[in-house]
């Protein structure tokens, strides 16, 4: 009776897109249940390290915390720069997935997404991370894979479909056709370097030194991937003056975010149309009927679609959900036959 019981009880596999901003979990059976920062905050007490807060909080702190606690994002350019930092969060995150730690665990099964062109070694961390928080079994796909089936790409036909993942630290541009990766590449251009050269660009013009949240807000409020038409809006932006030292506060505009930012908008453009010349002749025909989907957190940076249509002459359609496709796709590839042999196991 026990033993029937047990094995009535609701699978805790999962699949996690470990984002350089925002990680977001998928649990089979229940969907995306996590969707947050990826930061973990470090306090050390007389040489002591521990976990202090992850995700939401953690964020919080960045920027604002006294000596003794650090707030570290444990990846960088999608792929994993401190390990043991990672490994903690990657463990607080599937037990907050599952309501917090099972008193009857079974060691889940967990597919995570992985930058197509992250190295064996980068891929060997990734898989290391997982296994020390607790999986029993660690599947990778890659990003613009996932990408394009949680999107709704016709991935498992002979059919040519384009993807261009912008996330916050890689670019994944992609020519998928029969569970495979016809023409792939992962450039290192995404939300971050906007963000930096917002900060730059501020610090030029103004001498004000903003930090990275700031950044990320002015982004998030003006930035355009074209510049703007007509009268431009603008927000507050408060930094310290680094001549004067003194806080300060100034006025920033539209058309100056859109040119601050229009380098690694120009990255991202020059790697579709890279993509878009290595494609072969019938991919790239069927490419021209259906066009391009944008995912990641970069397809909602404004005109975005309309800088990619007009640089590349096709139709460029923003995912439903771009933020949260490739879990989606990872989910759908973890629960359903169809996708399984776009798998690896780590």
């Amino acid at each position: 009776m026990l033993f029937s019981r047990f094995l009535r009880l609701p699978s805790n596999d999962m699949a996690i897109d470990l984002g350089t901003v925002n990680t977001v979990v998928y649990v089979r059976g229940k969907g995306i249940v996590l969707n947050e920062p990826s930061v973990v905050a470090i306090e050390t007490t007389n040489g002591i390290k521990r976990v202090k807060a992850v995700g939401r909080d953690a964020k919080l702190m960045m920027g604002k915390t006294p000596a003794h606690i650090q707030a570290i994002r444990p990846l960088r350019d999608g792929v994993i720069a401190d390990i043991d930092v990672a490994e903690q969060m990657i463990k607080h995150f599937i037990d907050k997935a599952h309501g917090g730690p099972s008193r009857l665990p079974r060691r889940p099964e967990i597919v995570i997404c992985v930058p197509s062109g992250s190295t064996s070694v980068e891929r060997r961390a990734i898989r290391d991370a997982a296994t020390n928080a607790g999986a029993s079994r660690v599947w990778l796909i890659e990003e613009p894979m996932a990408a394009a089936i949680g999107a709704g790409l016709p991935v498992t036909e002979p059919v040519g479909a384009m993807v261009v993942d912008i996330g916050g630290g890689t670019t994944e541009v992609a020519v998928l056709s029969m569970r495979g990766l016809a023409y792939s590449t992962s450039v290192r251009v995404g939300g971050d370097k906007m963000d930096d050269a917002i900060t730059a660009a501020v610090r030029r013009k103004y001498n004000l030194l903003v930090g990275e949240a700031t950044a990320e807000r002015i982004k998030h409020e003006l930035g355009s991937a074209l510049p703007p038409r007509g009268d431009a809006s603008t927000i507050r932006v408060r930094g310290r003056h680094l001549s004067a030292g003194m806080p300060q506060e100034i006025l920033i505009s539209q058309a100056e975010v859109a040119d601050a930012i229009a380098e690694p908008v120009a990255n991202i453009i020059g790697a579709v149309r890279t993509a878009l010349e290595n494609t072969a002749p019938e991919l790239a025909a069927d490419i021209v009927d259906h066009g391009i989907m944008l995912t990641g957190g970069g397809a909602l940076l404004q005109r975005m679609d309309e800088a990619l249509s007009l640089a590349t002459g096709l139709p460029v359609t923003v995912a439903d959900d771009p933020l949260i496709c490739v879990a989606m796709g990872a989910g759908r590839a973890l629960e359903d036959p169809d996708y399984r042999g776009v798998l690896t196991e780590a």
